[in-house]
C-alpha cells in the first residue's frame, strides 16, 4: 500500500491484504473488501452477508439477521484497517474502548451487501483513537455510531 492519497481505488484491496493488516480470522473476519481509503483519514469496505455464516444458525432460525454487535465490529475493522496503517502504529492492535450513539436503523440478511464507510475524528497519543462510522445496504442507513479504539502492544 501506498501512503498518497488514493481516494477511489483503481482496484478494490482484497481479503487478503485486509488479513496483512488485522489478525481477525474465520468466524471474525468481517471485511471482505476496501473500495476507498484515504490514508490516515477515512475507508470504505464492503461485506458481503451470506447464509453461510454460522451466527445464522441461531440468529433467527427462519428468519436470519446479521447481529448488531457483528455490523459495529465490521465497521471497527475498517477502522482499524485505518489505524494499522498510520505512520508509528504498524503492528498495532486496536481494541473497542466503547461505543456512543450506536443506533440500528434496519435489519441486515443474507444476500445484503453492508458497505461501511469509517472516518478518523482524533487520535490521541498514538493511543486512543475516536472515530465514527456507518454501514448501508442498498443505499440506506442500516448501522451508525461512534467507536473509540485503545492500542494494545502485543510483545
Amino acid at each position: 500500500m501506498t501512503s498518497e492519497k488514493l481516494g477511489t481505488l483503481p482496484q478494490p484491496i482484497p481479503v487478503e491484504d485486509i488479513q496483512k493488516l488485522l489478525p481477525h480470522r474465520y468466524p471474525f473476519s468481517l471485511v471482505d473488501r476496501i473500495l476507498e481509503y484515504i490514508p490516515g483519514e477515512k475507508a470504505v469496505g464492503l461485506k458481503n452477508i451470506t447464509f453461510n455464516e454460522p451466527h445464522f444458525q441461531g440468529h433467527i432460525p427462519n428468519h436470519p439477521i446479521m447481529p448488531g454487535v457483528l455490523m459495529v465490529e465490521a465497521m471497527a475493522q475498517v477502522g482499524g484497517f485505518i489505524l494499522t496503517q498510520m505512520p508509528g502504529m504498524e503492528n498495532s492492535f486496536f481494541a473497542f474502548a466503547g461505543i456512543d450513539n450506536v443506533r440500528f436503523r434496519r435489519p441486515v440478511v443474507p444476500g445484503d451487501q453492508l458497505i461501511m464507510t469509517v472516518e478518523l475524528i482524533t487520535v490521541k497519543r498514538q493511543r486512543i483513537a475516536k472515530m465514527k462510522g456507518n454501514g448501508l445496504v442498498d443505499g440506506k442507513m442500516a448501522v451508525e455510531g461512534e467507536m473509540l479504539f485503545s492500542r494494545l502492544d502485543f510483545e
